[in-house]
Formats: C-alpha cells, structure tokens, sequence
C-alpha cells in the first residue's frame, strides 16, 4: 500500500482528535500476504487503513488495538496461519504462514509521535526508515521506542543517545540494503529486537500528454496512491477538469519543461503526447536524468526512429526506456493499456526496492 493513502487517513483521523495504534508486521515465515514493514493505522472504533492480510485478521488486529489504547501499552502478536484445521474467526484460512504484527499506540496526549515524525518524513523525497524496538531485556530502553532515520539525519523517540548511536548505525545497514527485516541488537545492559521498517515515498508520475488515453492512466495511478503531474503543451488538453485528481497540471511548452520541473524528483516518467517532435523534445529532457523507468507509447519502429535523431542522447535512454511501454497482456483500449503501463512500472520499481 502506498504511504500516501496511510498519511491520508492520519491527517483525517488527527483532526479528528481520535487516538490510533499503528500495527507493523515485523516477521513472517512462508506464505503471508504482507512482509516486513507493511503497516496499517487502526482507530478505536474499529475502522483502519491498510491491510496486512486478505481481511482474515483485520478483525482481529482491531480488537487488539482497543485494548492497546486502553492500557496504553504495545504488543505482540502471532498469527499461525499454516493448519486447515486451526480456525480463526470461525474459518479455517490455510494461508501456510505465520505473520508476527506489533500493536504500537499513537496517543493524541503524545503528539501522535512516533507517527508523527514518520509522516513527515515519508513526505521527503528520500528514503527513511523507522527502527522499532519490539522486545528488550535492557532497563536503558523501553518495547515501542523508535528512532527516524534516513541515514543522515534522525529523531528518537524514547530512545537515550547511546541506544539511538548503536541503533542508527545498524539502521544505516538496513537502509543501504534497501529492504525491512528484523534482528536481535546487543546493548551494553541487555538485548533488544529491533524491526528496520523501510520507509518509501509515495511514487512520483510524469505524464507527459494531456491525450484522452492519458486519464484512465492517471486516474488509476492515483488510485495506486501515487503522486501524478500531468504535462502539455495544448490548454485544451488540460481543460474541463479531465485531470482533476492529478496533483498538478503544467501547461508549458514541450521544450520548457525542466525550468518548471526537476525530473530527477520522478521515479516514472511516461510520454504520450501522440507528437513525434514533442515526444522527442520530452525524451531529449528526460536523457539528461537517470529515472527508473521511461515510457513510451507507439511501436518499436517508432522508438528506434526517435533515439536514432536522439543520437548520444538516445544511447543514454536505452537502458531504462521501455517502448511500447506496459506488460503484453493484450492490452487493446486506454483503461487496459494504462493498467499494462501502470503494472510495467510497479515492475520495474519493486525491482529496484
């Protein structure tokens, strides 16, 4: 799930006033539907955002929570998922895994920290991550102490400096390999487990064409929770509200876009403008950063042609320009064909993860 619509949903609930828990898994062992670092926000009442499991323990995780709030107390919990005979909520899941949550509460009389924190951070460009204590043996640091970190600067919440000197250190470990995980941290009075939960940004989308085709792609992609800019050249490409809940529309000059843009704030970039000499102009601008991945509609006759008048700047494209841009799932109108570049993308950059 995306940390925009989980920071969504904090904002909405903190106005609100409503105390939350924010659950975490922490470990798995075979089949799971969420990893490490998955997390989802739980109020009192019951309603979440987010889901750690196909809707078989959400229930579950909900009671919990009331009771987290109650005490005021964090937790651990393990759900065995394995055995058809084992039943849960009445029902045998069989899923063949088990999945370790940790309940940890976000107190409105506390600032909603470590949350808080973690929101902001998760609005910065870069990756973060948030290193939970989830078990301790040490009198020096308590379960549910947190410290933010993005490698070079941090935040500690309950965690003293000599802890949040040899947690940050482990922390940038973590954070250099790029993926969650769990793991036992010797302190000078005791031992701790401590969850690395890695912390990406909401993933950044460049449209370059406002075409009809253009909508159902964005539409989608912000329903992904990703973060949408929509470029053209032509008003009446971005009139009427077409891209409405885009998060910015650009009516530039095709040439003009890096004075208004850094590109190099993308993770995608897709160019769609139905132009051949404007979607070269886009391409030469997106040659001169290095982004993820780049789409490009049309034939592969047609890329060729425009890396070919590109010349150097092509060759810079080749290895990240993905043309015809999507996944071959025979794809044959606009929702189908955005939903196959939309999957093409998720591809690329969870391979990147």
């Amino acid at each position: 799930m995306s940390s925009r619509h989980l920071l969504e949903a904090f904002e909405r609930w903190k106005a609100e006033g409503q105390s939350l828990v924010l659950a975490t898994v922490y470990a798995t062992s075979g089949s799971t539907y969420s990893k490490p670092g998955a997390r989802m926000l739980i109020t009192a009442d019951g309603r979440f955002q987010g889901m750690l499991s196909g809707g078989c323990l959400e229930g579950d995780l909900a009671e919990r929570a009331s009771a987290v709030l109650r005490t005021g107390e964090p937790q651990a919990v393990t759900y065995d998922l394995g055995g058809v005979d084992e039943e849960l909520w009445g029902l045998g899941v069989g899923c063949d895994g088990v999945m370790q949550i940790f309940l940890q509460p976000i107190l409105q009389s506390r600032g909603y920290e470590p949350f808080a924190t973690m929101a902001r951070a998760w609005q910065d460009d870069c990756v973060w991550l948030a290193a939970t204590i989830i078990e301790s043996s040490s009198p020096s640091i308590a379960t549910g102490a947190t410290l933010i970190t993005n490698g070079m600067a941090s935040t500690a919440h309950d965690v003293a400096a000599p802890e949040a000197k040899r947690i940050g250190a482990a922390a940038a470990k973590v954070l250099s390999g790029g993926r969650s995980e769990c793991s036992q941290l010797t302190l000078d009075d005791g031992e701790a487990r401590v969850l690395y939960g890695i912390m990406h940004p909401a993933p950044r989308l460049l449209v370059l064409g406002g075409g009809l085709d253009a909508i159902p792609l964005v539409k989608m992609a912000v329903e992904l929770g990703w973060v949408v800019t929509v470029v053209d050249h032509r008003s009446a490409y971005l009139a009427n509200d077409r891209f409405a809940v885009a998060d910015r529309c650009l009516c530039v000059p095709a040439e003009s876009v890096t004075e208004h843009l850094a590109l190099d704030g993308f993770q995608c970039a897709i160019v769609m403008s139905h132009h051949l000499q404007t979607d070269r102009t886009y391409l030469q601008q997106l040659a001169k950063v290095q982004l993820p991945y780049v789409g490009l509609l049309g034939p592969p006759a047609r890329r060729e042609r425009l890396l070919d008048q590109l010349g150097e700047q092509g060759e810079l494209l080749r290895g990240h320009l993905y043309g015809p841009a999507g996944l071959d799932i025979a794809a044959d109108d606009p929702a189908s064909i955005a939903l196959s570049i939309l999957a093409q993308m998720q591809q690329v950059l969870k391979k990147d993860d």
